[in-house]
């Protein structure tokens, strides 16, 4: 059901403004409440955030109900890294598509949130289930979840201004030839439309690439920082290198899929700045079997663990900052 509130403009100034401060709610979420049509000013419908209201107008506003998910059954279970109040850090499983779509059929990562009684809804009628940032289907790894608006909406503010972020570990086909930073604009790729490409116009992308272990086979574990969070972006940018991740045959692996079976890929760790206390946090997600046992095989165990060690992987990085 649809509730209508209103009140009094008692400053002048911009709707939007006054509205995001009236309910206490992000600038984002009032524009889209008033494009879609559901403030009015003194009886008559604004569909202009900039609009000009004076002291004394009048200012309706609706709020839709969100549109709920129809209720999928849940047969999987997925490993909560840290849970209070605010949020929730998990950490995904291969195979496991993060937000619903049409052409998903299985259950998905919000299905779960769902049935664990984590809904969002906002002001203007979305449900967002408090999916901060995304990871691909097959790639595995730590992955945030805000339990409120408020929270969903300090940690969204954070992968703007870069003070959370994620490394990533990737096994790949070719040795690197040095640590690199690779920042070059990601797009749809022109001619498959499951793709990702670097394009003229594409949207700023920017990854570091550090080198890690060589097996006697030629393939390398290398870590990955994400400056931006574009879709494949990874992917893309060790392609535009001529290196593909073990199992990627998207982008160019060559190899069976019955001796590699997905991306060899993994968030490993995130930061980020607790949305209540303030306080810096760092989460370590340990890897899945598939992609470890790969690993022990070929990598000495002892080099392996101080290579990998979460408290100082971040320092392989000082090349690019």
């Amino acid at each position: 059901m649809s509730q209508t509130n209103s009140f009094h403009v008692e400053e002048s100034g911009r709707l939007d403004k006054i509205l995001s401060q009236t309910l206490e709610v992000s600038r984002n979420q009032v524009e889209k409440l008033i494009k879609d049509g559901l403030v009015s000013v003194n009886g008559k419908v604004v569909v202009k955030p900039s609009f000009k209201v004076v002291e004394g107008d009048e200012v309706a506003y609706t709020f839709k109900e969100a549109q709920k998910r129809e209720p999928v059954e849940v047969d999987f279970d997925v490993e909560v890294l840290y849970e209070d109040e605010h949020m929730l850090v998990v950490n995904k499983p291969s195979g496991l598509v993060v937000h619903p779509a049409p052409s998903v059929k299985e259950a998905t990562l919000v299905d779960w949130l769902v049935q664990r009684g984590i809904s969002l809804s906002t002001i203007s009628g979305e449900e967002r289930h408090g999916i901060v940032h995304r990871i691909d289907k097959e790639t595995t790894g730590a992955l945030v979840v805000a339990k409120s608006n408020e929270a969903h909406e300090k940690l969204s503010a954070q992968l703007q201004d870069k003070s959370m972020g994620r490394y990533y570990l990737a096994l790949i086909d070719h040795p690197l030839k040095e640590d690199t930073v690779v920042d070059k604009p990601i797009g749809r790729n022109p001619n498959n439309r499951l793709k990702m490409d670097v394009v003229p116009h594409g949207k700023p992308a920017k990854t570091a690439f550090a080198k890690l272990l060589t097996t006697e086979h030629n393939t390398e574990l290398i870590a990955a920082k994400l400056y931006t969070g574009r879709t494949h972006q990874i992917r893309v940018h060790l392609n535009t290198l001529g290196r593909h991740i073990l199992g990627d045959t998207l982008y160019g692996f060559k190899s069976k899929r019955d001796k590699i079976p997905r991306v060899y890929l993994h968030a490993y760790l995130l930061y980020l700045i607790h949305p209540q206390t303030g306080e810096k946090m760092e989460f370590s997600a340990p890897l899945f079997d598939d992609m470890l046992g790969y690993m022990t095989k070929y990598f000495d165990q002892r080099q392996l663990d101080e290579t990998i060690n979460p408290d100082t992987l971040g320092s392989r990085f000082a090349f690019a900052d």
